[in-house]
C-alpha cells in the first residue's frame, strides 16, 4: 500500500512482533539508532513517531535526502528498517510501519531543524493563547530550550506585523515550514 503524507511520499507495511521494547520514547531512540548507518548513504532521519492511532500502533519514520526523497528511497529505508526490526524483534505489539518524506510543510522537531530554517516562514501552533493568538505565521528566529523567538508576519505578504516575540517553549505545540508559492 502506498501512503502519502503532507505533500510527501511514503511506503507502508504492517507487522505483528512480540519483543522487548514497548514504550514510545525508547522505540523512537531504538529506531533512530537502527537507521544511523543510512546516514552514510545520504539519508537523514527527520523524525520518528510511535503512537496509537485508533486501535493500532503506528511506527512513522520520516526520512529525507539531499535534493528530496522519492518513493524508491522510502521503500529502500522501509526494507532496511524492516530487516533490522525482524532481527532485533524489539516491539512488543502489532504495529504498522510507515516510511515517508517529511513533506514541504515539514514539522521542525530537532534543534538542528530550527537552526537550519532560521529566518524562514513558519506556522506556529500553541497549546494555549499567547499575545492573543494560538496560531502564528512568522519568521523563525532563535530557539532555546525555554523560548521560541519569532517575528509574526502577514500570511499573504510575509511582511512583519510587529517586532520579534519570545514564546515560552512549553506553550509551543508544533512549528512547521510554511509552503510559500
Amino acid at each position: 500500500m502506498l501512503y502519502g503524507i503532507a505533500e510527501g511520499v511514503g511506503f507502508s507495511r504492517s507487522f505483528g512482533f512480540e519483543g522487548r521494547c514497548a514504550v514510545g520514547t525508547s522505540v523512537k531512540h531504538m529506531v533512530e539508532e537502527l537507521l544511523r548507518p543510512l546516514e552514510g548513504e545520504g539519508y537523514e532521519v527527520w523524525n520518528v513517531e510511535y503512537a496509537r492511532e485508533g486501535k493500532e500502533r503506528q511506527l512513522r519514520v520520516y526520512v529525507d535526502k539531499e535534493g528530496g526523497i522519492g518513493l524508491d528511497g522510502c521503500e529502500e529505508v522501509s526494507r532496511y528498517l524492516s530487516e533490522r526490526l525482524d532481527e532485533e524483534d524489539p516491539i512488543s505489539e502489532a504495529y504498522s510501519l510507515v516510511v515517508s518524506s517529511p513533506g514541504m510543510d515539514r514539522a521542525l522537531v530537532k534543534d538542528e531543524h530550527f537552526a537550519r530554517y532560521e529566518g524562514e516562514a513558519v506556522e506556529v501552533a500553541l497549546y494555549k493563547g499567547f499575545d492573543g493568538r494560538k496560531k502564528f505565521v512568522a519568521l523563525l528566529g532563535k530557539k532555546t530550550d525555554e523560548t521560541l523567538f519569532v517575528t509574526p508576519v502577514d500570511r499573504a505578504s510575509l511582511e512583519p506585523e510587529h517586532d520579534e516575540i519570545a514564546i515560552p517553549a512549553d506553550l509551543v505545540s508544533k512549528v512547521s515550514l510554511m509552503v510559500v508559492i
